[in-house]
This record gives structure tokens, sequence and C-alpha cells, in this order.
């Protein structure tokens, strides 16, 4: 399927330049495109290397087995065929928890990682599994409890109510990750089971080596190490209370140009969030006796590999993407779809976000920035647009980074399950937003 989509995007791109006169525009978009795809997968390599190797602390220290036995019993249901101990489990698990915080950083490694060790369990490498498949259609529509990047954006746009979005997002992610489940489980029934496809008719497919430990169970606990990790914590906490409680300057800063406390928090959250999450880990690792530094390295230099590992996938994709939208192909099919999307409720100013959010996060995200320039943040398309950037994710990336780091060819079902989802986002995002902020 991926090889019938890239030859048609191509293709496609390439005549309809030739009508449109882009030709020049299409061209320079290839090599620019190939361009940015190297250093999109350069500048991943320092977010995977630290990442994977936090995980490897914590994976070392027991948590991870102790996340799985907590989950066990929804992720068995919606994973059959993946063993309850399996690292694959707890990659999924972390990956999943990750987005749902908007934590995307910390998530591309952990769903790499969950890629990895799935793949280690299929029969025929190079060919996508059930698991494969449900796993990118819950990373395409997975319940976002905080969106605080789109949350973060719309304040600096001037917004009133920067947050407004978080009920819509929260909505639009539950009913859009419920649809991509069932789309997947529903799916694999109409593709030929794993084991039909033949080893030899998969291109340069390979999974990779069996290097990754299986996870540990619970370590014993350093008391010394929990001492340590309660101090530091109970110091951040008064730290953040010192900073953002009572009178203080960033207080009095954000109330003074229109804020609120909630706008308050929102900030604290977007900006402690995460380095209170790094220490967290490491802490964590001090606290369950890991030699973490030891640890951090090992993980790291796993991750440095898997990012070097993605290099032609993300090329591939990014070029065919690239030229579509230079080709004029893009503006043509907007203003195809804007009558029948503004017949049921659907702005047409918001079809380009719908339809660039599945094809490239960074154009989706220019998109956003520029309708909510020309429409305002508070405006109806304002309000749509942002709930779209954090109801929906960019499908064929994920499907480049992911698979490509496992060597997937055949992705089978995975991309249709993806897209299904997709579109399941823009729906619940046009209804909850239509329902809670327009009326």
């Amino acid at each position: 399927m991926m090889n019938a989509i890239w030859v048609g995007l191509v293709v496609a791109s390439v005549v309809a330049a030739a009508f449109n006169g882009t030709m020049e525009d299409v061209g320079a978009a290839s090599i620019t495109a190939a361009k940015d795809a190297v250093t999109l997968a350069v500048g991943l390599i320092g977010v995977m290397a630290f990442w994977l190797g936090l995980m490897r602390v914590v994976q070392e220290g027991g948590l991870l087995h102790a996340l799985a036995r907590g989950l066990r019993p929804v992720m068995t249901r919606l994973f059959p065929e993946v063993p309850p101990d399996h690292p694959a489990m707890s990659a999924m698990i972390m990956n999943i928890a990750s987005n749902m915080l908007g934590l995307g950083n910390a998530a591309t490694p952990f769903g790499i990682k969950a890629m990895m060790e799935l793949a280690r369990l299929s029969p025929v490498p190079g060919v996508a599994t059930n698991a494969m498949a449900l796993f990118l259609a819950i990373n395409t529509s997975n319940v976002a409890l905080a969106p605080l990047g789109v949350i973060a954006l719309r304040a600096s746009a001037g917004s009133e109510n920067p947050g407004g979005i978080w009920l819509p997002t929260l909505l639009a992610t539950m009913f859009s990750t419920g649809v991509g489940i069932t789309a997947a489980k529903l799916l694999q029934r109409a593709y030929p089971p794993v084991t039909a496809y033949a080893p030899s008719t998969v291109a340069a497919a390979t999974a990779p080596p069996d290097t990754a430990p299986q996870i540990a169970p619970p370590q014993p606990t350093s008391r010394w190490g929990c001492a340590t990790a309660v101090a530091v914590l109970a110091l951040l906490a008064i730290a953040f209370v010192l900073q953002f409680g009572g009178d203080t300057p960033a207080a009095t800063e954000t109330l003074a140009h229109g804020g609120d406390r909630g706008a308050l928090a929102r900030t604290a959250a977007s900006t402690w969030i995460l380095p209170v999450l790094i220490v967290a880990m490491v802490l964590y690792g001090v606290a369950k006796r890991v030699a973490v530094y030891d640890a951090l390295v090992a993980g790291a230099r796993e991750g440095f590999d898997v990012a070097i590992r993605i290099i032609p996938f993300l090329v591939a994709i990014l070029v065919a993407v690239g030229m579509f939208r230079a080709s004029g192909l893009l503006d043509l099919l907007v203003a195809a779809l804007a009558p029948l999307t503004s017949a049921v409720g659907f702005p047409a100013e918001a079809v380009p976000m719908a339809l660039l959010r599945p094809l490239s996060g960074s154009g989706a995200y220019g998109v956003m920035a520029e309708t909510m320039a020309h429409a305002g943040p508070d405006s109806h398309v304002g309000y749509l647009v942002s709930t779209l950037q954090g109801s929906t994710e960019t499908t064929f990336y994920v499907l480049a980074v992911y698979f490509g780091a496992v060597g997937v060819t055949r992705v089978r079902h995975a991309l249709a399950a993806g897209l299904v989802a997709d579109v399941a986002g823009v729906v619940g995002a046009m209804l909850a937003v239509r329902w809670l902020l327009v009326g």
C-alpha cells in the first residue's frame, strides 16, 4: 500500500505541476524536503538517545514492570498476541501515557521502542502485525489530557481563553481513539494474516537484533535513595509555590496581562512538567539502586542507532508530501472539498488544516498559526483549527518513523486504520467545538 501511495503522490505531483506551471517549485520542493528530512532525523538523534536512555533507567528499576501490571487488564484485551510481561507492553504504555500528557518528544522514543519489541514478535520480518497496526491507530488518535503546546500558541496569539480547547480536544480524541481501535480490529479481518506473506517477497525487511534485555522486575528500594528523592521533590514543590503562588512576579505579570490563576497554572504546567518528569525518572533510578549514568548511556546508544535507521524512510515520505504541496494539488483539493465541508458545518478556512495534518506536522502548525492570525484565536475557525491540531496526528510521519525503525515495508491495514482515526478526529473536533464553544 505504501508503495502505491508514494508512487501516486510523486507521479500526480509532477503531472499536475506540468499543467499548473509549478514544475520549478516541485523540483525545488523535492530537494528541500530531502534536506529537511535529514535535518529532522539528525535533530531526533539527541532526543531519541536521551529519552531511550531514561527509559532504560526506569526499566532497570522495575517501574515499567509495575506500570504494565497495573494496566495489564486493558492492554491484554487490546493486544492479546503480546505477552503481558513482554517489553513491548511496557513501552506501549509509556508511549500512550506520554502522548496523553502532550509530551511528544518523550512519546516518540517510547513508540519506536515499542515497535522494535513488537517486531521481534512478528513471524515474518518486514510485515506489520495486527498489534503494530492497532498501536499506530492509537498513536494517531491518542486521548489528549494536556494539549499544552496548542494552548501556549493560543495564548501567544492573544486568546482570551487559551485553555478553552481543552475539553473539546479531550472529547474529540476520546471519540477518535474509540473509532481508531474499532477500525483496526475490523480491518485486520479483511487483510491476509502475517503468515500469508513469504519472507522472500518482503523487500529489504529485517527485524532488529534482539539485544534489548527483558523487562526487569521491581528492584529493592534504597532508603537513602528514597529520602533523596523526597527531599528533591519537596524542594521543587517549595520553589514552585515561591515562583507561581501569591503575589510573585510571575503571577503578577500574568494577571496584569489579563490572565487568571487558571492561565498561570497552565503556564506553570507547560514549563515544569518535562523537567520534573526527567528528574523524577532519575530519582526513581537512584531509589531503586540503578547505576543511572551507565543505564542512560546504554539506552542512549540504542536511541542513536534507531535515529540513524529511520533517515531513508523520512526522506521518502517527506519528499512525496513536499512535491504534493508544491504542485498545487493540495490547493485544488481544498477548493473542491470546500463546498461539501461548508454544507455540513465545517468552515472552508479549516479545510487546509484538516487535509495537511496527516501529511506534515510543521505545515499544519504553520496553517494553524496563520488561520488564527487571520480569523482570531477565539473565532469559530480559530477554536476549530486549534482543536484539530490537538485531536489528530501526522499519520504519515508516525508511520514512516515507527515502521522505518524496524524495517516494515508491508503495512497491511495500519495506514487505513490511522487515516480512519484521523477522519474521526476531524469529525469529533468539529462536533465538540460546535457543541461546547459555538452553540
